[in-house]
């Protein structure tokens, strides 16, 4: 037997043989998963446990870049267009080695924790029952946020690939279909394998976005050197316009949500080193260039999502390309819910698996639940930026920034705060803490007053109209 498989032997055994410590106990390593009491497994349940530890840590990346390099990509130009180039480079590295860093710290839990199975796992954790419900509750809501994001952009997709006048719903609907059934696979594993096309995809609508606007640019009068792009933030930027640019940013970097999930599917955990900072790296070099060559080529006119900007012909091109990233990023995020939401229910039964009829039939059913839902969240949210960004601030804050801080304080850190040893980290976990309760408490107040100033303006759709989504 390999050293590998010795790992991955004794990971699967320490999860079965340790009872749930209390609030606040972390020198122990508890190691049964939540929804499994200690005995024997049955053959159906050993079964449903060799289906999901199937992911490696080049799987892992796959299944991160997946769930991360989505939408939030199609939305920085428009923030380096509010915050400048400057301010924009520096926000889009900055906030990547921050999210690697907490991506660490959660990883950090796993690997202590085994049993930790989802988010909420670790809220209970660091606050019992209470902290188990409320990141639960938080689990929940931003993953449907997220399925409704990716409905709105497929509606925004089809619309502009067809530049037919059939009504906005129609597309919405379809959409949502589309979402529903690519959600309907259980396993991450699996998944993974359609994350390579929808790597490949996003990767080449985002080239073409950018080939595309550079030879417009070029092409046009007075070449690049005519084009309005600015080092330093837009005259007159207001605080509301600033904070959901910066926002924007953060979403694009919310892969540590769902680590926890991903992680219980790996055959050798201590792997996600290697997954957080292959996709940190991919991602702030992707994001950075992005932003920053789009806005060059674009200007202060540059649209939100970015594959608006590559010109009639090539907007209809880059979306068509984009169609697997739109869609099935969006499913995995369903998926992430809908096993959060199935195993509680079925904590129990081997119904969790979803390798029976009646785990099937209700796995379908949920699915449903969670798509009607983020349909009409797309519909209740029509406009692009603000979606993500009331979304960054609401959660995100949390899982990306103040929660894997307080991880750090509460369940990692051994001896005070204040020792030679933990100084450093307790200021830089201190400093991310900070950045996540002023991205809660001010991005929810631009998020909200940008949503009511578009509403007034008229310059969105009305909620469940046929008008084009912005």
């Amino acid at each position: 037997m390999s050293s590998q498989d010795n790992i991955s032997t004794d990971y699967e055994a320490s999860k079965a043989s340790q009872p749930w410590p209390e609030k606040g106990e972390k020198d122990v390593q508890s190691n049964v998963p939540y929804d499994q009491e200690v005995g024997e497994m049955t053959e159906e349940e050993r079964r449903g446990h060799a289906k999901y530890n199937r992911l490696g840590w080049k799987r892992l990346t796959v299944v991160l870049l997946v769930e991360a390099i989505a939408l939030g990509s199609l939305s920085i130009p428009s923030s380096f267009a509010t915050l400048g180039m400057v301010a924009g480079v520096i926000c889009c590295i900055g906030l990547g080695l921050v999210a690697i860093y907490t991506s660490y710290v959660v990883g950090q839990v796993k690997l202590k924790f085994p049993h930790v199975a989802h988010y909420p796992d670790a809220g209970r954790l660091m606050f019992g029952r209470f902290g188990y419900e409320l990141v639960n509750v938080m689990m929940i809501l931003i993953l449907v946020f997220l399925v409704g994001s990716h409905c709105l952009t497929g509606t925004i997709a089809w619309m502009n690939i067809t530049s037919s006048g059939v009504c906005s719903i129609v597309w919405a609907v379809v959409s949502a279909v589309i979402l529903f059934l690519l959600a309907l696979p259980p396993s991450f594993a699996e998944v993974a394998i359609l994350g390579y096309v929808d790597f490949a995809s996003i990767i080449i609508a985002i080239g073409i976005t950018i080939i595309g606007t550079g030879v417009e640019a070029h092409n046009a009068p007075g070449g690049l050197s005519a084009v309005n792009w600015s080092a330093w933030p837009k005259e007159g930027t207001t605080f509301t316009e600033a904070f959901i640019a910066v926002s924007n940013i953060i979403f694009a970097y919310s892969f540590a949500m769902c680590q926890f999930s991903f992680m219980d599917e790996m055959h050798t955990p201590k792997d996600f080193v290697k997954s957080i900072w292959s996709l940190g790296v991919i991602e702030m070099i992707i994001y950075t260039l992005t932003g920053a060559l789009v806005y060059a080529f674009v200007g202060q006119d540059v649209k939100s999502p970015a594959l608006l900007s590559a010109g009639h012909l090539l907007s209809k091109v880059a979306f068509g390309l984009a169609l697997p990233v739109i869609f099935i990023s969006g499913s995995i995020n369903g998926t992430v819910v809908g096993r959060l939401i199935h195993g509680r229910i079925y904590k129990n039964s081997p119904t969790r698996f979803i390798n029976t009829k009646m785990g099937w039939i209700t796995w379908a059913a949920l699915i449903a639940v969670i798509t009607i839902f983020a349909f009409i969240i797309a519909e209740v949210i029509p406009f692009f930026s603000d979606l993500l960004s009331i979304m960054s601030a609401l959660f995100i804050s949390g899982f990306s920034f103040y929660f894997p801080a307080l991880m750090w304080f509460i369940l990692i850190r051994e001896g005070k705060w204040y020792s030679s040893k933990n100084l450093f980290l307790s200021i830089v976990n201190g400093i991310t803490f900070i950045i996540g309760a002023i991205t809660l408490v001010a991005g929810t107040y631009a998020s909200v007053d940008d949503i009511i100033n578009n509403y007034k303006s008229g310059s969105v759709r009305g909620v469940f109209s046929c008008a084009s989504p912005e």
